[in-house]
C-alpha cells in the first residue's frame, strides 16, 4: 500500500510531460475518490479534499494511504469511483469514463529513492523529458532550473558523484523543468539532515513563488508539518481525519489518532469531576486512578468523558516539591525507567498512571534520575489538550 514499486515506469513518463507552458493562474487540486486494495486486508482509501497552490502536507502513519493517494493523482493507480481535477482540467472521472494517461497528466513526482538514471549526467537526467523541444529551448529550461536549485556546477557529474542533498536537488529539478501543474513529493528529503533539507526547501519555495502550483508533500515528521505547510491533511487508515492550517489541526487535536500523530505521547481517558467557570478551568480525574489534572475549560459538564493529551516535552520534573509556580498540576511520582534515545532521554514516571517525559542528557544528569527515584511531575494547565471520546 505504501510502496514505491512504480518508480521506473513513472520516471520516464513524468519526464515526458513537458508539452505545455506554465498555467497563467494557480489552479487547485480537487480530489474526491475511493480506491480499494482487494488483496490488502480490505484497505480502502476514501478522500475528499482540495489543495490550492502552495504546500499541502500529507501527514499520517505508515499504511495510512499516503502513497496510494499520490499514485492515484499521478495515474499509476486508478480509483474505483470519483474524480480528480486540477483547476478545470479533469484527470480522472469514473462516471464520465475519463482517465488521462500518466505522460499527459503534467504531474511531477519525486520518490523517496529519487529514481535518477545512474548512467546519465546531472544535465542529461534533467533534460530527459524535454525531447519535444528544440535545442535552444531545452538548453534554456535546463540552465534556468540548474540555477534555481544551485546545481549548475554539477551538470557533468553522474548521480554517484554527488552528495545526497545534491541528488535531491537534481530529482526536484528534473520534475520541475517540465513545468508540471502539480508536484508530488513522497518523503524525498527524509534521509537528509535538517540544515540541508531547509536549504533545499527554501529553493523550492522560491521556485513556487513564481510558478504557483499545488505541492503535496508526504511526511511522517511533525516538525516538517509546521516548518513547511500552509495546509495539512491528516490521513489515517484511508480516511481524512482533519485538514486545515498546521496550527489548527496539530496544536489542538480533537481526535485521539491526530493527537498521536501530532506528538502527544501521553493520552488518557478521563472524567470531568468539577467545572470552575470563574477561573476558566476544569478538574478531570484520569481513568483507573485517583490522579486529577486541572485542564482548560470546554463546553461540557461534570461526569462528561474526555481524553487528555499531553506532550512528553511539555512535562517538567523536579526532585523536590516546587513552590511558587504558575503550573496548576504538581504530582508526586516514581521513576519507572530512564532510556536514552540518541540525545533524548525518555523517562517514564508512575503517578497512579504512567506518564512519558522527555528530557535532555544534562537534565538527567543534574537530577540524577534512575528507576525508583521519587520526583515531582509538573504540567501546565494549557499543556493538557482535551479531545472528545
Amino acid at each position: 500500500m505504501e510502496s514505491n514499486t512504480h518508480t521506473g515506469e513513472l520516471t520516464a513518463a513524468t519526464a515526458s510531460t513537458a508539452v505545455e507552458s506554465s498555467v497563467p493562474y494557480a489552479p487547485a487540486l480537487s480530489a474526491n475518490f475511493q480506491k480499494s486494495h482487494a488483496n490488502d486486508d480490505g484497505f480502502t482509501l476514501e478522500v475528499h479534499f482540495s489543495a490550492p497552490a502552495g504546500f499541502t502536507i500529507v501527514f499520517g502513519a505508515s499504511g495510512a494511504g499516503k502513497t496510494t493517494l499520490l499514485d492515484c493523482v499521478v495515474g499509476l493507480a486508478t480509483p474505483d469511483t470519483g474524480s480528480i481535477r486540477i483547476g478545470t482540467r479533469v484527470l480522472f472521472d469514473a462516471l464520465a469514463g475519463i482517465n488521462v494517461d500518466v505522460p499527459t497528466r503534467k504531474v511531477g513526482y519525486v520518490f523517496q529513492d529519487l529514481a535518477l538514471f545512474p548512467h546519465m549526467t546531472v544535465e542529461e537526467n534533467i533534460a530527459y523529458g524535454l525531447h519535444q523541444f528544440d535545442r535552444q529551448e531545452r538548453e534554456q529550461r535546463v540552465g534556468s532550473i540548474l540555477d534555481a536549485f544551485r546545481i549548475r556546477d554539477l551538470r557533468v557529474r553522474h548521480p554517484r558523484e554527488v552528495s545526497g542533498g545534491e541528488r535531491q536537488r537534481v530529482a526536484l529539478a528534473r520534475s520541475l523543468v517540465t513545468d508540471p501543474c502539480i508536484l508530488l513529493l513522497d518523503e524525498p528529503l527524509a534521509a537528509l539532515d535538517s540544515p540541508t533539507k531547509g536549504l533545499i526547501l527554501d529553493d523550492l519555495r522560491r521556485w513556487n513563488d513564481e510558478h504557483r502550483i499545488p505541492i503535496l508533500y508526504v511526511t511522517h515528521s511533525r516538525e516538517e508539518v509546521f516548518a513547511l505547510g500552509e495546509r495539512v491533511l491528516v490521513l489515517d487508515r484511508g480516511r481524512v481525519l482533519a485538514q486545515g492550517t498546521p496550527h489548527d489541526v496539530m496544536n489542538a487535536p480533537r481526535q485521539e489518532t491526530i493527537a498521536q500523530l501530532a506528538g502527544f505521547e501521553n493520552i488518557f481517558d478521563a472524567v470531568v469531576s468539577a467545572v470552575h467557570e470563574d477561573r476558566g478551568t476544569m478538574t478531570c480525574q484520569l481513568a483507573g486512578s485517583n490522579v486529577e489534572l486541572e485542564t482548560p475549560l470546554v463546553r461540557t459538564g461534570e461526569g462528561s468523558r474526555m481524553r487528555i493529551g499531553i506532550r512528553a516535552g511539555d512535562v517538567l520534573l523536579a526532585t523536590q516539591r516546587p513552590e511558587g509556580l504558575s503550573a496548576r498540576n504538581v504530582l508526586l511520582g516514581k521513576v519507572v525507567s530512564v532510556v536514552r534515545r540518541d540525545v533524548l532521554i525518555v523517562t517514564r514516571v508512575a503517578i497512579g498512571v504512567e506518564m512519558e517525559v522527555h528530557l535532555t542528557l544534562a537534565a538527567r544528569d543534574a537530577l540524577k534520575l534512575e528507576a525508583g527515584r521519587e520526583v515531582w511531575l509538573i504540567v501546565k494547565t494549557h499543556s493538557c489538550h482535551l479531545m472528545s471520546v
